[in-house]
């Protein structure tokens, strides 16, 4: 039996909002630029399928795909600043307030025997 994704099915509601406006965004974009699906799907090495989808705002569609559209439009840029750790005021201040300074990464395991 197969687990379902529940975030792919019914995303929070924000979550979904946004997807479906980036996906009309994209359309837009695209249209704009008079590029066929057939056209910006071969750029970016996917099939015409991917780029609809996308272009709906399915929530299963891959991040590569979303940004390979936006680096075909010439809009990928501002992708940069998503989740910019010197723009996360809550996590700031989380920090000043905890005193820790940074997450700890765990130890490689040893291979010797």
């Amino acid at each position: 039996m197969v687990a379902k994704n529940l975030l792919y099915e019914t995303p929070p509601y924000p979550v979904e909002q946004a997807i479906r406006r980036l996906g009309r965004n994209l359309r837009t974009a695209r249209l704009r630029r008079n590029l066929t699906i057939e056209d910006v799907a071969e750029k970016i090495g996917t099939g015409p399928r991917a780029v609809s989808d996308a272009e709906k705002g399915k929530p299963s569609t891959g991040l590569a795909v979303y940004a390979a559209l936006l680096w075909a439009y010439g809009l990928l840029e501002p992708m940069a600043a998503l989740a910019d750790p010197a723009q996360d005021e809550e996590g700031l201040s989380l920090e000043l307030s905890s005193g820790r300074a940074r997450a700890r990464y765990r130890e490689e395991l040893d291979s010797d025997f």
